[in-house]
């Protein structure tokens, strides 16, 4: 319920546009627990109009939520005296940890190529090739090799035809973070298009951290190796000598 009231006042507070996307989210944090499985994120918003509805072209919406970007290289195995080896590779300069797009119809006819090369929203598009000096005669097919592995693993999606828009007005949809999102600022944009271009945009920012627990215990292992292990130790030595104490209590 505070979440739908302050997006009232939010939408009641901005200026007016021709046609303005007003966004929320039901969480814009998100904490990886130990027991961490995945996170389910709702995004609602509405558009607010300052002339009347357009009759002559329909109004989409674009939804899509881009995790921190990671450096990725791209192998090709070929199989050489009988062993499967690599044989060349593609180094991809920034290729985002998880990216998701939800729209309300096939995304290639809602948007315009042109637009899609302005705004970065396709997949294919989201990922920052490195440029090199040896010529590969399909460079293409390594960036589709990383979306088909990132696909499988739940970590791109493409949602087409999941954002419910109601009367040119009010959308929402839901996408889930899996559990196997690395931490940081995973940014949320959300595009409103009429014959296929681009007429508003709205972003907002999704923190995604460790909780206290599995921070500490992660930059201990990283940054005092020794101590980590000595505790590693300590712990499985207790809890050992626990549960034997434990069962000769209850023996006796």
């Amino acid at each position: 319920m505070r979440v739908l009231l302050a997006f009232l006042v939010l939408l009641a507070a901005l200026p007016l546009r021709a046609e303005e996307v007003i966004v929320g989210l039901s969480q814009n944090r998100v904490s990886l627990t130990v027991n961490f499985e995945g996170s389910e994120i709702l995004i609602f918003g509405a558009v607010r109009r300052e002339l009347a509805l357009p009759e002559d072209s329909a109004l989409d919406v674009i939804v899509a939520i881009e995790g921190p970007p990671q450096q990725a290289t791209i192998w090709r195995k070929a199989r050489r005296a009988g062993i499967w080896v690599n044989t060349e590779g593609q180094e991809l300069r920034a290729a985002p940890s998880f990216y998701a797009v939800a729209t309300t119809g096939p995304l290639s006819e809602i948007l315009s190529v042109d637009a899609d090369l302005t705004h970065r929203i396709s997949t294919r598009l989201a990922i920052f090739e490195a440029r090199s000096g040896v010529d590969r005669t399909d460079p293409a097919a390594f960036t589709e090799a990383l979306i088909r592995i990132r696909e499988s693993e739940g970590l791109y999606q493409q949602r087409e035809g999941t954002v419910d828009l109601q009367r040119d007005t009010l959308f929402s949809t839901r996408l889930t973070l899996p559990k196997t999102i690395v931490e940081g600022s995973y940014a949320a944009r959300i595009f409103l298009v009429r014959d296929g271009d681009v007429i508003d945009e709205f972003e907002t920012f999704i923190d995604v951290r460790k909780a206290v627990l599995e921070r500490w215990l992660t930059n201990l292992a990283y940054d005092q190796p020794f101590l980590y292990g000595l505790l590693a130790l300590f712990l499985a030595v207790f809890f050992g000598w626990g549960a034997s104490a434990l069962f000769r209590l209850l023996r006796s």
